[in-house]
């Protein structure tokens, strides 16, 4: 990075000493009696300048390998970015799945006033006026045993973390597929219009020598006219190739997400054939060693043990539940009384009662005192309450959810069985398919470049003696048609083939790559 800063200074140091000496140039030439003449040195420099300018920014253009457009699709793509967000879920599932197996601890406070007559809960005597109460507990629960459905619970959050982990990377490996298989497209349509270009020349020459022989008598006019519709043909054929390249490039450019632009540019390595020991690597070995890296069978085969445990969920509903409850509490009452000592008390005679014989009035001395509400304090110290104890709940009849829990875990379990054999059939047949492809791909392209360099040979021949006169127009175009068929089937075939190969090495657990020579 350092290199390339320190080369764009000098770049735009040599542009601005170039832009400087034309001015200084076109100042000289303005006081001139011959400014009216075209000077080439004036030309000259500003030819220069703008191809100094221009190379600062070719030089700054960003080359994309195929690392870097994968790179930059798993970074960007949004399918990518929400299964991470899922993991992240499931992630803080686990935590707080564990966390449950912790005691419950919780606090309350009340303060409420009463209207009208009630009992009030700390004296257990009536209150008809407006009285404040005011609750405060602590209150502790623990699980002792619960049919192991926390302990199952958490497990499978556990699994499910790790089957999610495995759906990113079934995501990512099926974009880094498509990047390789769009970048390779690409590739293709840059060689396809290089063949195109390079016919549509050789005819260009041809029709300016057939045109030189015409306007010498030395040929016929038909033959510069076919050559001629050849050409056309040949350039619309350009055209098409240029459509295909800037086709497949905005096709690579939305799939990595990347904001489409025309300087987008890949690397165009030239590509080596690895042809794979297909005698010694089977459809078979590849299966059984791809079962043991795929996460697609990876995540299916978690989603199996994961349905599992929810049937040990479901089946510790039946189980009796053992748990310990802890609880502390005091409060505060407005109509809690005590004797008020700051105040004496008010002795007399008062009567009492009445004999039963002479009907006489009783005095007894009594003594009356004055009251006070309790204080906070002492009511949160007398008021002062705890709990401790063991709970046993045993389940009989439920309305029968827990069988039918019961039932649809294992409905879950069968299927998730089911879905893991499909994936395991569906890589099977991938890979025969691929195997099979592959295989294929490598005949036609061995075929394809026999066939080319045949029809090389015999479009050399072809020009010869359409050169000398001992050939018509016809026959050259359609010899030339045959040679440039041929080589966009071996185009093609080379690439298939690649990219088959590449699809089969990937199964196999390599990374994705292209092979250069």
């Amino acid at each position: 990075m350092l290199l390339t800063r320190v080369f764009m200074k000098r770049k735009l140091a040599t542009f601005a000493s170039l832009f400087n000496a034309f001015c200084a140039h076109r100042t000289i030439e303005k006081s001139s009696p011959m400014n009216n003449f075209k000077t080439p040195g004036k030309i000259k420099i500003l030819a220069i300048a703008i191809l100094g300018f221009s190379s600062v920014f070719a030089t700054a253009q960003k080359i994309w390998t195929l690392e870097d457009c994968i790179n930059y699709a798993l970074e960007n793509n949004l399918d990518i970015k929400k299964q991470i967000e899922t993991v992240e879920s499931n992630k803080a599932t686990k935590l707080q799945t564990g966390l449950s197996m912790l005691p419950s601890i919780n606090a309350q406070a009340t303060n409420a006033w009463n209207f009208g007559q009630t009992i009030d809960q700390y004296t257990n005597t009536f209150a008809s006026s407006k009285v404040l109460n005011e609750n405060f507990a602590v209150q502790a629960d623990l699980t002792i045993f619960g049919g192991l459905q926390k302990f199952n619970a958490l497990k499978q959050s556990k699994i499910d973390l790790m089957a999610s982990q495995y759906d990113l990377d079934v995501l990512k490996n099926d974009i880094s597929l498509s990047v390789a298989g769009y970048y390779l497209d690409m590739l293709f349509s840059y060689e396809l219009l290089a063949i195109a270009k390079e016919q549509y020349n050789i005819t260009k020459q041809q029709v300016e020598r057939i045109s030189k022989m015409v306007d010498a008598g030395s040929a016929a006019k038909g033959d510069l006219l076919n050559i001629q519709a050849q050409a056309s043909t040949e350039e619309l054929n350009v055209v098409e190739a240029e459509n295909k390249l800037a086709i497949s490039s905005l096709s690579l450019q939305q799939l990595i997400d990347l904001p489409v632009s025309r300087d987008f540019v890949i690397e165009r390595p030239s590509l080596k054939l690895i042809q794979p020991p297909i005698d010694t690597i089977t459809p078979e070995i590849i299966y059984d060693k791809a079962l043991g890296i795929r996460p697609e069978i990876k995540g299916a085969e978690l989603r199996v043990e994961s349905s599992m445990k929810s049937l040990s969920i479901a089946r510790g509903g039946v189980s009796p539940v053992l748990s310990f409850s802890g609880n502390w509490a005091t409060g505060y009452s407005g109509a809690s009384q005590e004797i008020n000592p700051d105040i004496a008390p008010v002795y007399g005679l008062y009567p009492t009662g009445i004999t039963q014989s002479t009907h006489d009035t009783v005095l007894s001395f009594t003594q009356e005192y004055t009251y006070k509400t309790k204080s906070f304090g002492d009511q949160i110290v007398d008021n002062n309450n705890k709990t401790l104890g063991f709970y046993l709940r045993i389940p009989i009849f439920n309305g029968w959810q827990v069988r039918n829990s019961i039932n649809q875990a294992k409905i879950q379990m069968n299927i998730a069985e089911l879905t893991l054999e499909t994936k395991k059939r569906d890589l099977r047949k991938l890979i025969e398919q691929g195997y099979v492809d592959a295989v294929s791909a490598l005949k036609k392209y061995n075929t394809s470049l026999e066939k080319v360099s045949a029809q090389q040979e015999s479009f050399n021949y072809t020009s010869q003696k359409f050169d000398v006169g001992m050939m018509t127009s016809f026959d050259y175009n359609n010899s030339k048609k045959d040679l440039t068929r041929a080589q966009s089937d071996l185009l093609q075939a080379k690439y298939d083939f690649i990219f088959k190969t590449t699809i089969l090495d990937f199964y196999m657990g390599n990374p994705i790559r292209i092979v250069r020579e």
